[in-house]
């Protein structure tokens, strides 16, 4: 290792190789706090240089894990000290925004906040749009296929990637850097590495579709008395709205409660309904759509749906509701607390709540669960504690999960992905068939299992 580490500092330079102990100075995620492991972690500039790093590892058999942003929550960065991690902190440059056709060329390590910024800077919007948004950065999202909080509307990261470059284990640079909207002529080969987490390669360069800017932007939070008001008021607003609905954030009442206690954020609403809703409209008429955003929610105020609401007058306004929904620090001065992150159909939602809900009273008398969630795409956030210490709980906390799932054909992962947490349970939610023809790719791409081993299927053992 340490040969080729020395070959490595020739090729790449001496500042793009740091050893174990510098490694060590860093987190393994924001989820994890442990002294990040690591033989190395290298930082490329360009894509053949992450070229030349696979080419060296893959003749040698060396372990690979891609680093973006770290804020992966399914143990999908996660590596041991044999194992050389990439990170892409150095790959950060936006390359052309073309405001012609709506498009943007970028590095993989660009920040997604960064994107944003530009975009507006020149009239443009990139859509997707995450809590972390300061710090993920657009590879990870890709190579995760996030989704976030504009899903409802926009959909998830795959939606808005028209190419992208990335290298293979061996060190083959594929390169489909696609700007058209359109482009049937074969296989469309980006998808191989949308959602993957970097098993079958590494995302280097993207094509981002982007959007003009919306002129307005209308947002309140409204607290209401029963789920069935909850997917009444969303039915509502996508009518009533012409499709310009662009979030619907529900927080069920006890996580509200949570995350607005003494010394966190001041309640915007009073604290005791079942469930609150952070929404959003962006459109284009600057004149009239703060006037219809809020007729619409007067008359569901009316209609009994809503049985309180504030709108922010300004943006210090709006960025304080919406952190109420974004910052779950609260949450977790409990210690320890699971995160977990499934999607079903809205109409089931309220029974699996409940369901979960009572299992962990049953297992652990003393726990609790909070749930939030962006529903109108069917994605529920859980947060549950078990009311005493243990990490060896959470395999516990999975089966309940995971288990009270099944009925309802939910997925074991929204938006998160599987990384090594969930690999275990991704039978819940795909078929032997299918898991075999992951398997299939995966062996056709990466015969000597380097890249992210051990992480989305396990293809060890054969």
């Amino acid at each position: 290792m340490s040969q080729i580490l020395s070959s490595l500092r020739e090729l790449l330079g001496e500042d793009a190789v740091l050893a174990p102990d510098q490694i060590a100075e860093r987190a393994t995620s924001y989820w994890d706090q442990r002294p990040m492991q690591g033989a190395a972690l290298l930082r490329p500039r360009t894509s053949d240089e992450v070229s030349t790093i696979l080419k060296h590892c893959h003749a040698r058999g060396i372990s690979v894990v891609t680093l973006g942003g770290l804020t992966n929550c399914v143990e999908g960065t996660v590596a041991d000290r044999k194992t050389v991690l990439v990170s892409m902190e150095c790959m950060n440059r936006i390359d052309e925004i073309d405001v012609v056709d709506g498009t943007a060329t970028v590095q993989a390590g660009v920040v997604l906040q960064t994107i944003q910024e530009a975009a507006a800077q020149r009239g443009l919007s990139f859509p997707v749009d995450l809590g972390p948004r300061g710090s993920c950065t657009v590879g990870g999202n890709v190579s995760t296929n996030a989704g976030g909080i504009k899903v409802l509307r926009f959909g998830m990261t795959r939606n808005w990637v028209l190419g992208l470059e990335a290298v293979l284990a061996d060190g083959t640079i594929v390169s489909s850097m696609n700007r058209m909207l359109k482009n049937n002529a074969g296989y469309d080969l980006k998808q191989l590495f949308i959602g993957t987490e970097g098993t079958l390669g590494i995302v280097t360069r993207v094509v981002l579709r982007l959007l003009p800017a919306p002129a307005t932007r209308n947002s309140a939070m409204v607290a209401l008395t029963s789920f069935d008001k909850v997917v009444a008021l969303l039915k509502c607003l996508q009518a009533r709205l012409g499709g310009q609905l662009s979030a619907f954030e529900v927080m069920w009442g006890s996580h509200y409660r949570a995350v607005t206690a003494p010394g966190w954020h001041r309640p915007p609403l009073e604290r005791g309904y079942p469930y609150y809703v952070m929404l959003e409209m962006e459109g284009a008429d600057a004149e009239g759509d703060e006037s219809r955003f809020e007729n619409v929610l007067a008359a569901a105020i009316d209609e009994g749906l809503v049985a309180d609401a504030v709108i922010p007058q300004t943006e210090a306004e709006r960025t304080r509701l919406w952190l109420v929904r974004e910052d779950f620090t609260a949450i977790y001065e409990a210690n320890p607390v699971f995160l977990y992150d499934v999607s079903l159909p809205i109409r089931d939602m309220a029974a699996y709540v409940a369901d979960i809900s009572s299992r962990v009273a049953t297992r652990w008398p003393k726990g609790f669960i909070h749930v939030m969630g962006h529903i109108g795409d069917g994605n529920l956030h859980l947060f549950i504690h078990p009311g005493k210490p243990g990490d060896h709980l959470h395999h516990e906390a999975d089966d309940e999960v995971y288990q009270a799932l099944l009925p309802f054909g939910g997925s074991i992962s929204a938006e998160h992905g599987i990384g090594l947490e969930r690999i275990q349970y991704l039978f819940h939610s795909r078929s032997a068939t299918e898991i075999e023809l992951m398997k299939l790719l995966k062996r056709s791409l990466d015969p000597k299992n380097i890249l992210n081993p051990g992480k989305v299927i396990d293809v060890a053992e054969r």
